[in-house]
C-alpha cells in the first residue's frame, strides 16, 4: 500500500472543520514534502516526525514521501498533524495495518522520542465533533487533553501517552494492548452549585460593608444579565462588588458550559476542574484592542470572548484607550465578534456581562464632603468624556458607589451573604426563562416590546422620563428591560411605577443618555 488517509481537524475560530491527512509514498529521491496550506508550525513537523519514528522504533521510509492535508484552501497551524502524519506513514508503508485508521480522528503533536504533547483546542475539536453528528468515530488525542475533550457528550475520546501505545492500539489483535476510553468524571452535585458562595469558588458579597444601593444594582445586573458601570471615589468597595458577581449568577447550563469551556481550550487555557464555573476576566487597562477582541496571524479569542457566559471587568474605565473602548459597542449588541484578516475570518461568540468601574474624575474625590478635590469642571468633564456616548448608551446599570462613613467601616457587615442573594437572582432567571427562553437583556423587538410592557401608570412616568432626559431610543429600551428585571426579582407579571421609577434612577450617575 502506498497510500493512507486519515482524518483530523483544524481550528478556525470557534469552528473545527475536518481535515483529510492523505499519506502517498512514491518511488524517486527520498523528499518529505507537505502541501494544504501548512503553516510555520506544520511544516516543521517533517522534522518531529523522522525523529519520533526512528526513535520509537519504526523504519523512516527512504522515498519521496508527500503528504496533503485537505481541503487545499484552508489554512492548518498548529503541530496537532504530527500523529496523524506520523500513522500515515507508517500505514502507507506497511509498517501497521490501515484497516481500521477510517474509523478514528486525530490530533497530538509528537515529542522527537516520539511522547504526545498536550494541544490547543481538543475540546473545541471534539465539540465541533459532536455538532456536526461525527461522534460515531473515537478521538485518539494525547492523555493530558482527554480529560477535557471527554466533557462532550457522547465523544469516544481514546488517550494515549506516546505514538507507540497508539501503534499497539491497532496491532491489538496480536496481543497488543488497545486504548481505553476515558470516561469523564462526574459533574458537582447539584448542592455544590446552589452554594456559590463556597470560598473555594467565589468571594461572598458578606464582605462588602455597606453600599446597599450598589448591592441592589449588583442584584438586578446578575438577574437580567445587565451591563453595569460602578462609580465612586478609591477605596469604596468597587472592585470587591465586581468580582462577586460571578458568585450570585445562575448556574452554567450544560451548552453554556461547553461554549465557555471551548473558548477556553483555544488558548489551551482550560481547567477541568473549573467545569461550569463562570470565567471572570479582568484585562489592565493598557490591553490592547487585539487583546480585547482577538487576532493575531492564527486569530484567537480575546478577552470579550474568553468572558462569555462570564463577567469582564474592566476596572479604571476612562484609562483604557479610546479605540479599545469602542471595540465593545457591536458585541454589547449582538453578542458576537467577527475577526477579518486577510488570510481569514473568524466568528467568536461573546455574550459576556460587562461591569466597570471608574472614579468621578482624575484625582478620584469629586464630590466628597472632604474637599480633597482640587480637579476643575472643564478637567472633569474631560475625563468623563473619554468614555462616548454610544458606549455609554449601551450600558444599562450606571451606579454611583460613595464613600463609606466610620460607623459603616468599623462595624460588622449588615449585608446578605451570596447564596441568599443568588437564590432570588435564580428565581427571578428562571421566571425569565419559562416566559420567553432567555434573559431580559437580550430581548428585541416585538417580544420586547410583548414581555416588557409596563402597566399604564409606569408608562406614563416612562414616557414623562424619554422626554425630560432626551433619551435615545435604545436607552428606553434598556429601561424597559431593567424595569421587567426588577418585576421579575419582585414576582410581579408586569412592571409598575416603583419599579419603572428605579429603573430610571440607574441611567443618571454621568450624563443624561
Amino acid at each position: 500500500m502506498t497510500l493512507a488517509v486519515l482524518k483530523s481537524r483544524a481550528l478556525t475560530g470557534m469552528t473545527a472543520p475536518e481535515v483529510t491527512v492523505e499519506v502517498h509514498l512514491a518511488n524517486g529521491l527520498p523528499a518529505f514534502t507537505i502541501v494544504g496550506l501548512p503553516d510555520t508550525e506544520v511544516k516543521e513537523s517533517r522534522d518531529r516526525v523522522r525523529a519520533a519514528l526512528q526513535n520509537a522504533g519504526f523504519e523512516f521510509p527512504a522515498r519521496r514521501i508527500t503528504v496533503n492535508l485537505a481541503p487545499a484552501d484552508l489554512p492548518k497551524e498548529s503541530g496537532r498533524f504530527d500523529l496523524p502524519i506520523a500513522l500515515g506513514i507508517l500505514a502507507a508503508s506497511g509498517q501497521m495495518p490501515a484497516a481500521a485508521l477510517g474509523d478514528y480522528e486525530y490530533a497530538g503533536e509528537l515529542s522527537l522520542s516520539g511522547e504526545l504533547r498536550p494541544i490547543r483546542g481538543a475540546l473545541a475539536m471534539t465539540f465541533a465533533m459532536q455538532r456536526e453528528g461525527s461522534t460515531r468515530r473515537a478521538f485518539i488525542l494525547p492523555r493530558a487533553n482527554a480529560a477535557e475533550a471527554a466533557l462532550v457528550a457522547g465523544a469516544v475520546v481514546l488517550p494515549a501517552d506516546s505514538l507507540l501505545q497508539v501503534c499497539a492500539h491497532f496491532a491489538a489483535g496480536n496481543g497488543e494492548q488497545r486504548l481505553e476510553r476515558h470516561v469523564a468524571q462526574a459533574e458537582p452535585q447539584p448542592a455544590a452549585l446552589s452554594s456559590p458562595s463556597s470560598p473555594s469558588m467565589y468571594p461572598d458579597l458578606l464582605d462588602v460593608k455597606g453600599q446597599a444601593h450598589a448591592r441592589r444594582a449588583l442584584e438586578i445586573a446578575a438577574a437580567g444579565g445587565h451591563s453595569m458601570l460602578l462609580i465612586g471615589p478609591p477605596g469604596t468597595g468597587k472592585s470587591m462588588l465586581a468580582a462577586r458577581l460571578p458568585g450570585i449568577l445562575p448556574p452554567m447550563t450544560e451548552d453554556e458550559a461547553l461554549e465557555s469551556a471551548a473558548l477556553q481550550s483555544l488558548i489551551g487555557s482550560f481547567d477541568p476542574a473549573r467545569w461550569k464555573i463562570r470565567p471572570y476576566r479582568a484585562p489592565h487597562h493598557t490591553a490592547s484592542a487585539v487583546a480585547m477582541v482577538g487576532g493575531s496571524s492564527s486569530v484567537r479569542p480575546g478577552e470579550i470572548s474568553l468572558a462569555h457566559r462570564g463577567v469582564l471587568f474592566l476596572d479604571e474605565l476612562p484609562e483604557f484607550e479610546r479605540r479599545v473602548l469602542e471595540v465593545l459597542r457591536e458585541p454589547l449588541e449582538s453578542g458576537c465578534i467577527t475577526i477579518s484578516r486577510a488570510a481569514r475570518q473568524a466568528r467568536f461568540p461573546a455574550r459576556f456581562q460587562l461591569i466597570a468601574a471608574m472614579n468621578p474624575c482624575p484625582c478620584g474625590y469629586a464630590g466628597q464632603a472632604s474637599g480633597r478635590c482640587r480637579c476643575s469642571p472643564d478637567m472633569i468633564a474631560r475625563y468623563q468624556g473619554r468614555i462616548s456616548g454610544p458606549l455609554l448608551d449601551r450600558i444599562d446599570l450606571q451606579v454611583e458607589v460613595g464613600a463609606l462613613d466610620q460607623e459603616e467601616l468599623l462595624g460588622a457587615s449588615s449585608g446578605e451573604p451570596s447564596a441568599a442573594v443568588a437564590l432570588r437572582v435564580r428565581q427571578a432567571a428562571a421566571r425569565q426563562m419559562a416566559r420567553q427562553g432567555s434573559l431580559n437583556e437580550a430581548l428585541a423587538g416585538a417580544e420586547l416590546d410583548r414581555v416588557c410592557q409596563p402597566d399604564a401608570a409606569a408608562d406614563k412616568l416612562l414616557r414623562s422620563a424619554m422626554a425630560r432626559l432626551a433619551w435615545s431610543a435604545r436607552s428606553y429600551h434598556r429601561v424597559l428591560r431593567v424595569a421587567r428585571t426588577i418585576a421579575d426579582l419582585d414576582g410581579l407579571d408586569t412592571a409598575g411605577c416603583a419599579q419603572v421609577a428605579e429603573a430610571i434612577q440607574y441611567r443618571r450617575a454621568i450624563r443624561h443618555a
